[in-house]
């Protein structure tokens, strides 16, 4: 995705976190700053996330930094800001930096997507650092940031990048899948046969970022052919093993199974380009 180069924010659960894991799901860099001890509200953030530690355990510390660093700061929420949310608007009108605030009492998913949209291409935001309540003051906004953030990475696919990797041309027209699928890997070698030649060049040579594109182009076309649309399936249930089910999405389950699928498909190319 080429809207933004970076996602960066304060590691916490709730918004911070579905930033950033939005980040990691479409390959793109992500990092900021977070306090000693990598402290979240339910424990000391995994070491997956990229966040360099602050030698002070102070928040707003920590959150002045993230707004330094950013070209802009977005901050989701809903009604009134309060506790970190409040600090961090204050801080970045403080600071002069570049601010976008979401309600999402005012705005829907949509509609909070173009006004992302709009403020990153008018700022040129290329660092990004997203705020907005932790996951204990507003369960459901883990779901809604990264809802949006892939709502605005699909406006960009549909600006740049829709006619990249186009259905009928990579996949199989005859091909059917099978009903179930015993392992992980039983489901990747039917989503492999089920390509066609062009298919699986595109992908072995696409660049890490255009994971997005193809995810895009290719997602109902893999949620129904593997049945994960459905999350009793056994794949959805093996793909989703140890993941936080609320979190863990069917439409995650199609994004692994495309890097997989990439990671098989670049080493297979790499060999042949060797041996030829």
């Amino acid at each position: 995705m080429r809207i933004v180069n970076k996602i960066i924010s304060g590691g916490q659960t709730g918004a911070d976190r579905a930033a950033l894991d939005t980040a990691i799901k479409f390959n793109m860099p992500h990092g900021g700053w977070i306090t000693r001890g990598r402290r979240t509200e339910s424990g000391p953030l995994p070491g997956c996330y990229n966040l360099v530690e602050m030698a002070s355990r102070d928040y707003p510390a920590r959150t002045r930094k993230n707004i330094i660093d950013a070209d802009g700061t977005i901050i989701i929420a809903r009604g009134p800001l309060t506790g970190g949310s409040h600090l961090t608007h204050k801080i970045a009108m403080q600071a002069g930096k570049f601010l976008c605030r979401i309600d999402l009492l005012e705005q829907d998913i949509f509609e909070a997507s173009l006004i992302i949209q709009d403020f990153i291409v008018s700022h040129h935001i290329q660092v990004l650092n997203v705020a907005g309540p932790r996951a204990s003051h507003d369960p459901d906004i883990y779901f809604d940031v990264r809802t949006i953030l892939q709502a605005v990475f699909y406006l960009d696919f549909l600006d740049d990048d829709e006619q990249l990797f186009q259905p009928a041309q990579m996949f199989r027209h005859a091909y059917i899948f099978p009903e179930t699928f015993a392992s992980v890997a039983h489901g990747l070698g039917a989503l492999e046969q089920a390509l066609t030649l062009r298919g699986k060049t595109l992908i072995a040579r696409s660049e890490n970022i255009q994971i997005g594109a193809i995810y895009f182009s290719l997602l109902d076309h893999i949620l129904t052919g593997l049945g994960l649309d459905e999350r009793k399936s056994h794949l959805f249930k093996l793909l989703a093993n140890g993941r936080t089910l609320k979190e863990y999405t069917p439409e995650d389950g199609v994004m692994d199974m495309i890097k997989m699928l990439k990671e098989k498909l670049s080493k297979e190319f790499q060999l042949r380009v060797v041996t030829t």
